[in-house]
């Protein structure tokens, strides 16, 4: 796992080492001009540093990440690595502040120079009309304040819109801070949104501030919005009233100017009708509604969106581009789809690895229907 990480983070522009735990420490991070570090399950002398830190977790491990998180973890993350996950996670802690280290096995720092701001954002890929119709929608809300509440199933690229409307609003020099509401058990969140206190807990051994300090004067995305408790509904409610929010343990409040950006893939007007979420924050985090449509409705995409993961993909996979045939893309373009985007590029990865020098028909009748 080591070897495939360090691999990764060099292509993606870091410089990389592994070290012991017993190596390990402030000075060790500072003097060495580290930025990152990611660590294995065991926290409790990485954290006794006071500095972030980011866990990997094996895969339903509740226990293992909720004690991550409490004991001061920036993130956790689930075996098999997600490197995308990850990507983001070290993504969000150097933009936040840069003099920061984190602690851990892999260490890693920037090694070339940072790129123009836009050109981090993956480009929104696609002619249609559907598409071109979000893109609109991005240019006219983005300069505004306006909360939005993107919509769409899984796949569909709704984390992508929420970048975009960053990048072109007059925070796009703050923070972009991404929180998975699912992701986090249901007794972490409020910890996770507005931070704790020191000693606010058994495990809190210092303050640590939550997404929404974390994002003042930018962004902060709440993804899966629709899978939050419905008491950390009513706090988040709050929090977007008043602009203000109170670390777990404090009696203090903080003032915070965010800008939230909320997507689902789930009905939330059929969910308020259930009773699973509140009518009143739907309200509040819907001014402005960008449904992101499914694969299956902007079929026209999916040779523009074939072409470039290919591109990425050679890139990524230090391969040689493949040329795909007309009958194999015409092939692609009649199945359904159900993972939208996300399905259409981990098939044409699998084509790149396992294809001849063409991808071609018989190809994609092999590889992809597995």
């Amino acid at each position: 796992m080591r070897n495939t990480l360090r691999e990764r983070l060099e292509f993606e522009g870091y410089a990389t080492t592994v070290a012991l735990r017993s190596e390990i420490n402030e000075s060790f991070c500072v003097r060495k001009g580290y930025d990152a570090v990611v660590a294995g399950s065991d926290m409790e002398d990485i954290a006794a540093l006071g500095l972030p830190f980011i866990i990997i977790t094996p895969k339903g491990s509740i226990e293992g990440a909720v004690e991550a998180l409490r004991s001061g973890a920036e993130d956790y993350i689930t075996t098999p690595v997600d490197m995308n996950r990850l990507l983001g996670s070290l993504r969000r802690i150097v933009e936040r502040e840069e003099e920061e280290s984190v602690a851990g096995c892999v260490l890693a720092q920037p090694q070339r120079p940072r790129r123009a701001k836009a050109t981090d954002v993956e480009r929104i890929i696609g002619s249609s009309a559907e598409i071109e119709h979000v893109r609109t929608l991005i240019d006219k809300v983005a300069p505004s304040d306006a909360r939005v509440l993107i919509t769409g199933e899984n796949g569909t690229g709704k984390e992508l819109v929420a970048r975009w409307l960053h990048e072109k609003s007059h925070r796009s020099d703050a923070p972009f801070v991404e929180v998975n509401c699912a992701a986090i058990p249901s007794e972490l969140i409020e910890s996770e949104l507005f931070g704790h206190e020191k000693g606010a807990f058994t495990s809190a051994i210092k303050q640590r501030k939550g997404k929404f300090e974390q994002a003042n004067g930018g962004t902060l995305f709440m993804d899966e919005i629709g899978d939050m408790s419905l008491s950390a509904q009513a706090k988040v409610l709050r929090a977007l009233q008043e602009s203000k929010i109170s670390r777990v343990g404090s009696d203090k409040d903080v003032v915070v100017d965010v800008r939230v950006v909320a997507a689902t893939n789930k009905d939330i007007k059929a969910e308020i009708e259930k009773g699973n979420f509140r009518e009143d924050l739907y309200h509040r985090l819907s001014v402005i509604l960008i449904k992101v449509p499914p694969l299956r409705e902007r079929v026209s995409d999916i040779p523009e969106l074939v072409e470039s993961f290919i591109v990425n993909i050679s890139k990524q996979q230090n391969i040689k581009p493949k040329p795909i045939d007309v009958q194999a893309m015409q092939s692609l373009c009649r199945m359904p789809w159900s993972g939208n985007i996300r399905e259409l590029r981990n098939v044409v990865e699998r084509l790149m690895i396992l294809s001849g020098d063409v991808i071609s028909d018989r190809d994609v009748e092999l590889y992809c229907h597995q």
